[in-house]
């Protein structure tokens, strides 16, 4: 009888990681043992005290009692493209090209970049990064080009350090603000500094706005508002603002001169109809989502605020441990002082005490640093139940 060989997978996959869903499958283990887990790791806020907005759920559960259960168009449906637009004008982008719904942001970036890149050439993520865009890039055979993000100020990008990593090989520039890990929300001055380096080398911007309705302090600022002149992809969508992640709706915005992105955006919109479309009764949502009530988001920033609070204080008063304040998102990316790597930290954590945080090295960071993120989603009495358990473990193995 003749031997099977066993099917590789592509060696493309070799450098494909995404940190945050890999430490679930340990978390998985260990939940098996009987140890409950205290899950700190994965921004879904449906798996705490917050609730999809009722007319969101309303809206869909019509579209679909009223027939809207068959293919949309590719792009997404009229009325809601049309209150994209109408949303990004508000915020102040003028010379929209195109406007398009995809399934969560995760697919308008993989298409997105896949519709830009050639072999050979790259583009610059931010370091520490929302680890989709290296497995996309990975997936693509397209070499990682980080730059940093800095954190003696307030983890904003390194512009000097985004000039040096340009090469004639560069196309893009991604930034993600609010950013995920770190919660920092980018200044109008770092903004404009990106829209110039972009400007002067000829670059795409991806702009990755998928929690722009939560900013505590400041104010959100879109880059494609600052810069008419250059081409950006604006991502966004329900996920986050609008407590529906499973529902996966996401969007890009694509702005710029139209000579330039033209060509672009009709290579986008080659691959969305061999896609098919996104989900078409949640799409009916978007329009009620983004021209309807806000009042959700009063009690979301309320809770927010206080458990960021929560969690700074803690960070920094706690021996090992300093953390840089979110001003927006739902996470934080403190600094630890051990002896060891951050993924082991993380791991002997979760063994020990049940507590799931994602470290550092799985979203990228300064070497020599060590850090992890934090989701701080739960209620207050949850987090200080998992804060005191991380302390108790630091005193067991690091006093």
């Amino acid at each position: 009888m003749k031997i099977a060989t066993p099917i590789k997978p592509s060696s493309r996959l070799d450098e494909v990681r995404y940190a945050i869903r890999d430490l679930a499958v340990l978390a998985d283990q260990v939940a098996k043992t009987g140890k409950k887990v205290l899950p700190l790791n994965i921004g879904d806020p449906l798996k705490f005290d917050f609730n999809t907005p009722p007319h969101l759920i309303d809206a869909v559960a019509k579209a679909m009692y009223d027939g809207k259960n068959g293919y949309a168009p590719s792009s997404g449906i009229p009325e809601a493209l049309e209150a994209i637009r109408v949303e990004s004008e508000r915020k102040g982008i003028r010379n929209i090209l195109d406007v398009f719904v995809t399934t969560g942001v995760s697919e308008a970036v993989d298409i997105c970049l896949t519709a830009l890149l050639e072999e050979g050439e790259n583009v610059l993520c931010p370091v520490p990064e929302y680890p989709l865009y290296s497995a996309i890039v990975a997936k693509l055979g397209i070499p990682a080009n980080g730059y940093a993000l800095d954190e003696s100020n307030n983890w904003e990008p390194d512009l000097n350090d985004i000039e040096r990593k340009i090469n004639s090989g560069t196309r893009a520039i991604v930034f993600i603000n609010p950013n995920n890990p770190t919660g920092a929300v980018y200044s109008r001055k770092t903004l404009e500094g990106i829209a110039d380096i972009a400007r002067r080398h000829g670059l795409v911007v991806f702009a990755d706005e998928i929690y722009d309705k939560l900013v505590f302090e400041g104010e959100h600022v879109s880059l494609a508002a600052l810069a008419p002149d250059v081409p950006v992809i604006t991502f966004g969508g329900l996920s986050k603002g609008y407590l529906a992640p499973g529902w996966r709706i996401g969007w890009g915005i694509a702005s710029g001169p139209e000579a330039l992105m033209r060509p672009y955006v009709e290579g986008i919109n080659k691959l969305l109809r061999s896609r098919l479309c996104s989900s078409n009764p949640m799409q009916w949502a978007i329009k009620p989502a983004l021209l309807g009530p806000q009042d959700h988001l009063v009690e979301v920033l309320a809770k927010l605020r206080s458990r960021r609070d929560l969690t700074i204080k803690w960070c920094n008063s706690t021996p090992r441990l300093s953390c840089v304040s979110p001003q927006g998102a739902f996470y934080a990316f403190p600094k630890i002082e051990i002896p060891e790597p951050d993924e082991s930290f993380v791991k002997k954590l979760l063994a020990e005490t049940g507590v799931l945080l994602v470290h550092g090295s799985g979203f990228g960071q300064k070497p020599g640093t060590q850090h992890f993120r934090i989701v701080f989603l739960p209620n207050e009495q949850t987090l200080t139940a998992a804060y005191q358990n991380v302390t108790d473990f630091m005193k067991r193995h690091y006093e």
